[in-house]
């Protein structure tokens, strides 16, 4: 898979490309992570990227001509790669979103930077807008890398396990279960005892309800999303029944105290 993103800052990069799964696709050929920096493509001596905008206000936009023709020469490489444009204004980036770009064969990112680009490069060059939360970086750089990342994750052969990338959080709706390690126990607590019983079908019970139940906790908007199995429901008609006893419980002794009282 091919990744080229379009910068004024192409340094940012190279600590990026040098460390962890990045790097270890990189290093088995597959992916490779290039950056066209858009000063190449400005006119005059200082290479100047941004000009102020039409109407007035306040802040910079990226100029057309300089990063019309970096993504001209970059497409012309890797013509089936799809163009997207960081920006707040895109739609949100989820796992869904990075499954869709795993089976693309090039993406090429546009960085945008001061108060954004030149609408016209929106209109005619982008394929795709994206933004990964609901907040301004100073330029996209950062969410570029935060995507490849995700992206990379889901190339066949990047990761150690091949299961790893399945049993992610959002991978089908669900976060992922509670991990354990060395020691068993810290500071008095101890590591369930389902995950030392070598029993792994039991392991794996106690696995898939944690994930369910966890889900449930933190992250209900997600399991409106996701058709329950009647295996799910009934795990979670589990936890209302003894919630449903924990309250009862606490109710009855309320009761008696108040009896008592009198």
């Amino acid at each position: 898979m091919i990744f080229n993103v379009l910068t004024i800052f192409p340094e940012m990069f190279a600590p990026f490309r040098e460390h962890g799964i990045i790097k270890r696709a990189i290093d088995r050929n597959l992916v490779s992570v290039s950056t066209t920096n858009i000063r190449d493509f400005a006119k005059g001596k200082h290479r100047i990227t941004d000009d102020r905008p039409y109407g007035g206000g306040s802040g910079m936009v990226v100029m057309p001509e300089p990063l019309a023709h970096a993504i001209r020469a970059v497409k012309k490489e890797s013509p089936s790669s799809r163009t997207i444009l960081l920006t707040p204004q895109g739609r949100r980036f989820t796992q869904k979103t990075a499954e869709d770009f795993a089976s693309e064969e090039g993406l090429i990112f546009v960085c945008g930077r001061y108060e954004g680009v030149d609408e016209r490069i929106c209109h005619d060059f982008i394929d795709d807008e994206i933004s990964i939360g609901d907040y301004v970086l100073t330029g996209g750089e950062l969410a570029s890398m935060i995507i490849m990342d995700a992206v990379v994750r889901l190339v066949p052969g990047a990761l150690g396990n091949a299961d790893s990338a399945a049993r992610d959080s959002f991978s089908d709706n669900l976060l992922a279960h509670a991990q354990y390690t060395r020691p068993r126990s810290f500071e008095g607590e101890k590591v369930p005892d389902v995950l030392l019983s070598g029993h792994h079908q039991q392991i794996e019970e106690w696995r898939f309800e944690e994930s369910l139940i966890r889900t449930f906790l933190k992250r209900q908007d997600l399991l409106k999303k996701r058709p329950l199995t009647e295996r799910e429901i009934e795990i979670l008609k589990k936890w209302c029944r003894n919630i449903e006893k924990i309250i009862y419980a606490q109710s009855a002794c309320r009761f008696d105290a108040l009896s008592g009282d009198e």
